[in-house]
């Protein structure tokens, strides 16, 4: 156990049983725990991350960073949103599910450790490979400063504008924020820059 962490595990409120639980899971699978993120992760000595613990409204959880190459026989693993590519995650609402699935979340986690000894890797969509929403195609075809601004950027920074231009469902949403984007883009930064 760090105790830089012991804070996270201290803290009264939800989850504190289940986070309990999932820490140790998490150590008898003989990963280092670091704090990154504001949240427990488990890494190998390398510190390649293996697991992260962290917590919702609605559920804690375990999240893989590798989960996408992992084996699901369970049927337990979560994309939590169509944009993730790598990681998954286990859900849990209480201590007894921990509990309950306990050797298998072991199972899992030695998984992930084979997967990232093996040196396998996800492959990851480029950024042409998303849609580019017709608000902001409309300014990059208009603008070759900003089209050269956009492609300088480097690709997650691309795609995480793309992915917040599109999530809006009105087209003057997207409008509006590709308006406020513009200075961003042509000043070299991300959208949490």
């Amino acid at each position: 156990m760090n105790p830089k962490v012991d804070w996270f595990f201290d803290k009264d409120g939800e989850w504190k049983e289940e986070y309990a639980k999932l820490r140790i899971i998490c150590l008898d699978c003989g990963l280092t725990e670091e704090l990154k993120w504001g949240q427990p992760c488990y890494t190998l000595p390398d510190n390649s991350n293996i697991v992260l613990i962290h917590g919702f409204k609605e559920y804690c959880a375990l999240l893989l960073f590798k989960g996408a190459l992992l084996n699901d026989p369970a049927g337990i693993l979560i994309q939590q949103t169509e944009n993730v590519q790598s990681p998954r995650q286990i859900r849990f609402t209480s201590v007894k599910e921990i509990v309950k699935l306990e050797p298998i979340l072991k199972d899992y986690i030695y998984n992930a450790i084979d997967v990232e000894k093996a040196g396998l890797k996800v492959e990851l969509k480029k950024t042409k490979d998303f849609a580019v929403p017709e608000e902001f195609q409309t300014k990059l075809d208009g603008s070759a400063i900003l089209k050269s601004a956009f492609e300088a950027l480097t690709p997650g920074r691309q795609r995480n504008y793309l992915f917040y231009f599109s999530k809006a469902k009105l087209a003057k949403t997207r409008e509006e924020r590709v308006e406020k984007a513009i200075p961003l883009i042509l000043s070299g930064k991300g959208l949490d820059d």
